[in-house]
């Protein structure tokens, strides 16, 4: 007479107690169940096989494991120490490591540095160890909001992306100063990194000169609205009313001259690749320029050029869907003077130009031409240096004085009512004061001294 099937996990003497305790899974529980039938005479053997998903074969040799009892199911290298686990040695060099050399540096990169030193292990080998000795993740992974994803351009050279981060690039005990950075939508390309005091229209254009002068000149830029790149006053002047637009910012017009389109991104997640750069480069540039012992920004901007930025394209740049040349500019186009501060000024009838209490005199021209009266296209180099066009034409330079940040406003006379106009200021020109003394002050120069006539104030509007 055949007898009532007993559950395995009813069964006391099933698990060999001799063997300790044996972890198994439910794929192994459930073919113990199904083997327990076919020794019972409940199902055949070949039934048995189908329910386990194996050949009739391999079902006969798992039906001589089951007569041992459940713990003989389990695979034979369960609970062995694994042939290619780290030793304990190698365990405690990495941690050292670490703790000391590599402190700052996420796990990633870690792995790569200890690939430097001799060390081959995986990335999720270092993560494991490290969180298993209580070193918490460098940055803490936040659930994302969900956005729409914008795909890259077709080809490189089609869109430029660029910003500025202020960050302690130095170490927590440095000052703070603005790392800008111009990158390739299409490819991820950095096309240029630059240290500066803080973002301002001088480091756009001169981040600009260097993309231009080392890659060529972009289609459109993806940007957001600081006011170096886009004007967020609600002034229009007489003339801009006319014309139906205003004036662009000076980063604005070296853009339109270039023929470069401004694209105004609404919020941080519409230009986000720019913003995971930064991201990435406070990950793993920072650390790096510790390690390198690099504490001042000329020192640090060597460094990039020469070092990080090809090793960085090198590793994380993206191939394009399609080929694409850059745009190179013209021999005959003169890239300094575009990426300059422009200001309009006239020639006086002493053949000088007067601006913001500095006067340039101006040489005899072809012939012993006069420039009196005529209307000049004054211009500050990125270096500082002054020069005077007139119908293109070079026709004064002046040495440097301070590069400072122009703001838009209205000039006024002390008794006169305010001009409805607005122009460009150049705020470095002014003379310390006592009681603000950390104003900005004029750099002395040569052929360039202050205006003795009335004094004109300015209303800042922008």
């Amino acid at each position: 007479m055949q007898r009532d099937y007993v559950p395995w996990y009813l069964q006391s003497d099933n698990v060999p107690m001799e063997r300790g305790v044996i972890a198994i899974t439910q794929k192994e529980a459930t073919r113990y169940d199904v083997l327990r039938r076919a020794l019972d005479g409940t199902i055949s053997l070949m039934d048995a096989a189908g329910y386990m998903g194996v050949s009739y074969r391999q079902s006969k040799r798992l039906k001589k494991k089951a007569e041992e009892g459940l713990g003989a199911l389990a695979h034979g290298n369960r609970r062995r120490e694994p042939a290619n686990r780290l030793s304990d040695e190698m365990r405690t060099g990495i941690l050292e490591l670490s703790a000391s050399k590599y402190s700052c540096f996420n796990d990633t990169h870690f792995t790569e540095k200890l690939a430097e030193e001799g060390i081959d292990v995986s990335r999720e080998t270092v993560r494991r160890i490290r969180r298993y000795a209580g070193i918490a993740p460098k940055r803490r992974r936040k659930p994302k909001k969900h956005h729409r994803r914008r795909p890259r351009k077709t080809s490189e050279g089609l869109m430029m992306l660029w910003d500025g981060s202020p960050h302690r690039w130095f170490g927590p005990d440095e000052n703070p100063c603005c790392l800008m950075a111009a990158m390739d939508d299409a490819t991820g390309k950095i096309l240029g990194l630059l240290f500066c005091e803080h973002e301002c229209s001088w480091a756009y254009l001169e981040l600009l000169r260097q993309v231009v002068k080392g890659w060529g000149v972009p289609c459109s830029v993806y940007q957001d609205k600081h006011s170096a790149l886009k004007r967020n006053d609600d002034w229009w002047s007489l003339e801009e009313e006319l014309a139906g637009e205003r004036e662009p910012t000076q980063v604005g017009m070296a853009l339109a001259d270039l023929g470069i389109e401004p694209i105004f991104a609404n919020s941080p997640q519409a230009k986000g690749r720019i913003e995971k750069l930064f991201e990435t480069l406070q990950d793993r540039l920072a650390p790096q320029l510790d390690l390198e012992g690099i504490k001042e920004i000329g020192e640090a901007n060597e460094y990039l050029e020469s070092v990080f930025v090809p090793e960085f394209n090198k590793r994380f740049s993206a191939q394009a869907a399609g080929e694409h040349k850059w745009r190179r500019l013209h021999s005959s186009v003169d890239l300094e003077r575009i990426c300059s501060f422009r200001y309009k000024a006239k020639v006086g009838g002493d053949n000088a130009v007067r601006f913001c209490g500095m006067v340039f005199d101006i040489e005899p021209g072809p012939g012993g031409r006069s420039y009196a009266g005529v209307q000049a296209d004054l211009r500050q180099m990125l270096d500082g240096s002054w020069r005077i066009y007139h119908q293109d034409e070079l026709i004064a330079e002046a040495p440097s004085t301070e590069v400072g940040e122009p703001f838009r406003a209205k000039r006024r006379r002390r008794d006169a009512k305010a001009a409805y106009d607005c122009h460009w200021v150049y705020l470095a020109s002014r003379q310390r004061s006592a009681v603000d003394t950390d104003s900005p002050a004029r750099t002395p120069c040569t052929r360039i001294v202050r205006h003795p006539g009335k004094p004109v104030g300015a209303t800042r509007i922008a």
